[in-house]
């Protein structure tokens, strides 16, 4: 299975990411448990179905993001829009 790199982000969980331009980004069952991806860009990401159980999105920008069936369990979303 490959890896999934978007703006030198590599897409698997426990990445850091921190302050990723991932606006758009086509996330869709993405493993991004335990992910840092403080301050993230994910306006308008399709992140429904992904596993970001324990990973830390404060500050991320999640507007329009589609976070439907997504497994957040854990995850900090402290100060996210």
């Amino acid at each position: 299975m490959s890896t999934k790199t978007i703006n030198v982000c590599v897409i698997k969980a426990k990445t850091k990411c921190v302050k990723a331009n991932l606006k758009g980004a086509k996330l869709k069952g993405a493993n991004l448990n335990g992910a840092n991806l403080k301050g993230a860009k994910l306006k308008g990401a399709n992140l429904s179905g992904a596993k970001l159980k324990g990973a830390n999105l404060k500050g991320a920008k999640l507007f329009g993001a589609n976070l439907t069936r997504a497994n957040l369990k854990g995850a900090n979303l402290t100060n996210t829009n």
